[in-house]
């Protein structure tokens, strides 16, 4: 049997303990840290995040949606990123085929095909929502090949990385109730027996 979920009305109208909230911000935090010590990412880099507020809250996934949450997973993330130089693509829920929110030139410099949705609470997701909202200059794209992932509620950011995708093990096994899984890439093996390799 699976686990049991309650199920909340779509949006939470409730404010969040300042204790939860505190913890939250720790945990993802040491996530985002370990995954990069990990993944060796430089600077440039893209990592895809994915995140249910709802499973953090242990709610079904898009039952609960948090704008607090959201904010707080976002702030944890980014107060390790942006020091390593590491672009955050932030996925999106699945009303909008789990798009992706980037800086402008994030876009540019990968030569992603922009498109135009702005996420919101039901339709993108709180997470993704609040990354559009303290981005400098966000836009939306419908794929990406990142460097990294890091799913925060089993929000399936795999399309996302790069073909050769290898879990990565931290310590940080859940976030509230939502099940936390990383990963890293790495390139392809090719040639024969007679190949050398890096």
């Amino acid at each position: 049997m699976g686990q049991n979920y309650n199920t909340g009305t779509g949006v939470s109208a409730e404010q969040e303990p300042e204790a939860h909230l505190r913890e939250i911000y720790r945990q993802v935090k040491q996530a985002v840290h370990e995954l990069l010590e990990a993944a060796s990412l430089k600077q440039g880099d893209i990592l895809a995040a994915g995140c249910s507020s709802s499973e953090i809250a242990s709610y079904r996934i898009g039952s609960y949606s948090s704008a607090e949450i959201g904010r707080t997973v976002c702030d944890a993330l980014q107060s390790e990123l942006k020091p390593a130089g590491v672009r955050l693509a932030a996925q999106c829920c699945e009303h909008l085929n789990r798009a992706l929110i980037v800086e402008e030139e994030t876009a540019e410099r990968y030569g992603l095909e922009m498109v135009n949705v702005v996420p919101q609470l039901k339709a993108g997701g709180s997470f993704a929502t609040a990354a559009y909202e303290q981005m400098e200059r966000p836009v939306a794209v419908e794929r990406i090949q990142a460097h990294a992932g890091l799913d925060i509620g089993d929000t399936l950011i795999g399309m996302h990385l790069r073909p050769v995708a290898v879990p990565v093990r931290i310590s940080i096994r859940e976030i509230g109730g939502a099940h936390v899984a990383c990963a890293r890439t790495r390139l392809k093996y090719i040639g024969g027996e007679r190949a050398k390799y890096l």
